[in-house]
């Protein structure tokens, strides 16, 4: 099972970057970038283009499959051909993203075109010539591509080659362990774990949650000297269920005993994901809803009025950087609203969205927008679900806490810290 090749493009459609597609004609890139320029061209919204596309081959020849994702500005193709998974596909977009994360922080199309060379050394590195992931672990890329630094560029321009290498103890594969460097030393060994979990739910018009799910992971920063081995118990492991590791995580104990033993990579990586399953919940209902929202929205002749009042169902936490999001449908020309508590709001005239913003919302209040929409329908068409999305810090739907680590193979007693964050995605129905 092997891809063709990767692609990545600007919001404008531009190829930024791309590997060699040395098995195929020129032509074959530049098919499946036009059939999804086209077919972002002819759809209403860019989210109501499948992720698969079919693509015609050339001459009436084998036809592939152009597999997309976006992140941020840029989007990501690889090019499938033959008894493919898209899955599998998907999943080296992802990894190939969080790579670019890892050397660049943040990644635009400017960032890329500014380190070309790293990019493209990274495409060798984790792509072969047969289009079969290579080396995909930071740690292991950091020796062979360096990350981009001032300094390294300074040197560079300078002539100074030598200089910018990695020293002479840290050589490409030195580890025996693949996701882990040889001689890690630290004057402060410390590791931190953040919990970040997402609830994703429907709720009728009634007010009562159809479905609700809350997927999860484990971000992790390590800086530990050595090769420490290290045994990471929770409070309330067995209601994590369809959990995914890093392959640093011993499977056989996890699954015999609900325990985390690992020798962890150096830097920040993801040590799982898991799907929140609470033991007392029902099957309708499992996760409740952090909020109430009763809308109004009334269609008239070539426009209509929107009330919405929001308020918290949390006693002690604040949630933050909530976004009510309502799609006007297709002719919407502008809206004109007023809410309460220095809130804003705006119409983005591309994506046809009403957007309702509040920064924070506090237990015990209640926030309101009303307003009115024109239309150049007769009779306008809105989206029958609100979307709402938010964040509460220092909080977990799971409750999940560290109840222990344990460390082997070292002497010295490393510091921990977690910490806990949700973000919510609900679709509310009026």
């Amino acid at each position: 099972m092997a891809i063709d090749g990767l692609i990545i493009l600007d919001n404008a459609g531009r190829v930024v970057a791309q590997s060699g597609f040395h098995s195929f004609p020129a032509a074959y890139p530049l098919l499946h970038i036009d059939a999804l320029n086209n077919a972002l061209a002819n759809a209403s919204r860019s989210d109501d283009v499948d992720p698969v596309l079919y693509v015609p081959g050339i001459n009436m020849d084998v036809p592939s499959a152009c597999c997309h994702v976006k992140r941020g500005d840029l989007r990501y193709l690889c090019p499938v051909s033959g008894d493919v998974d898209p899955l599998y596909a998907f999943a080296f977009m992802q990894t190939f993203v969080d790579i670019l994360h890892e050397y660049f922080g943040h990644v635009s199309a400017e960032t890329l075109k500014e380190n070309f060379d790293v990019v493209y050394q990274l495409l060798e590195e984790t792509l072969d010539a047969g289009g079969h992931p290579l080396t995909t672990s930071p740690n292991a890329l950091r020796d062979i591509v360096l990350p981009p630094t001032l300094l390294h560029k300074v040197l560079s321009v300078a002539g100074v080659s030598g200089l910018a290498t990695s020293s002479a103890n840290s050589h490409p594969f030195a580890s025996p362990i693949p996701w882990r460097k040889a001689g890690v030393r630290y004057n402060n060994n410390e590791i931190f774990f953040d919990v970040v979990e997402t609830l994703d739910a429907i709720v009728n018009k009634n007010g009562t949650t159809a479905v609700s799910s809350v997927w999860g992971r484990v971000e992790s920063n390590c800086k530990l000297s050595g090769t420490p081995d290290l045994l990471l118990t929770f409070s309330n492991a067995s209601t994590l269920n369809d959990c995914s590791f890093h392959p640093c995580v011993r499977l056989q104990r996890w699954s015999r005993d609900k325990v985390l033993s690992f020798v962890p990579p150096d830097g920040k990586f993801k040590l799982m994901e898991y799907r929140y399953a609470p033991v007392s919940a029902s099957s309708l209902n499992q996760v409740s809803v952090p909020f109430i929202l009763r809308p109004t929205v009334k269609v008239d002749d070539h426009g209509g009025s929107i009330e919405a009042v929001l308020s918290s169902r949390l006693t002690t936490r604040t949630m933050e950087n909530v976004f009510v999001e309502l799609y006007l449908g297709e002719g919407a020309t502008g809206a004109s609203c007023l809410a309460s508590h220095n809130a804003s709001w705006s119409f983005n005239p591309r994506t046809l969205n009403l957007v309702w913003e509040l920064k924070t919302v506090v237990p015990s209040a209640s926030y309101t927008l009303r307003g009115t929409f024109t239309s150049s329908n007769e009779m306008p068409r809105p989206s029958r679900a609100f979307r709402v999305r938010f964040e509460i810090p220092q909080h977990n739907f799971s409750a999940l806490k560290i109840e222990q680590l344990k460390l082997t193979g070292e002497t010295y007693k490393p510091y921990k810290g977690m910490r806990g964050n949700s973000l919510g995605d609900i679709e509310w129905r009026w």
